[in-house]
């Protein structure tokens, strides 16, 4: 197989805009811990300490997808350097890592989008009715 220098390149639009909407994930739900916290600290409510949990397992998650998200943006820099010095080899296995990185990251984000929908789900129990 024989891998171009354009071919890694690929993966910085996609890489880009999903770092975005990753951090955008994360501006939100820090700012809804923040307002909890202060709910909590006003009512000691136990179901605001349980969301508050459950947004801290978010979070952790939404770090991890950055962190995939950003080693997939780095190893397909690092491919392209590699490619450019003609060791293909090398520049096939780099690339291949960052789809590898890819994929972990678009796979925690559908883990922490589920968690969100459990969520959801159990706050608006009440409201439906059987």
């Amino acid at each position: 197989m024989k891998l171009t220098i354009e071919t890694p390149t690929l993966l910085f639009s996609a890489c880009s805009l999903i770092l975005l909407a990753y951090t955008n994930r994360f501006l939100t739900i820090a700012q809804l811990i923040r307002g909890l916290k202060k709910s909590y600290q006003e009512n000691e409510n136990k179901n605001i300490l349980l969301e508050i949990k459950n947004l801290n397992l978010r979070l952790t998650l939404i770090r991890y997808m950055q962190l995939f998200g950003v080693l997939c943006l780095f190893l397909s820099v690092l491919a392209m350097l590699i490619l450019f010095l003609e060791n293909y080899q090398w520049g096939i296995y780099f690339f291949g890592g960052s789809l590898l990185c890819l994929l972990i990251s678009l796979g925690i984000s559908f883990w922490e989008i589920s968690i969100s929908v459990n969520a959801l789900r159990l706050h608006l129990s009440d409201l439906i009715e059987d």
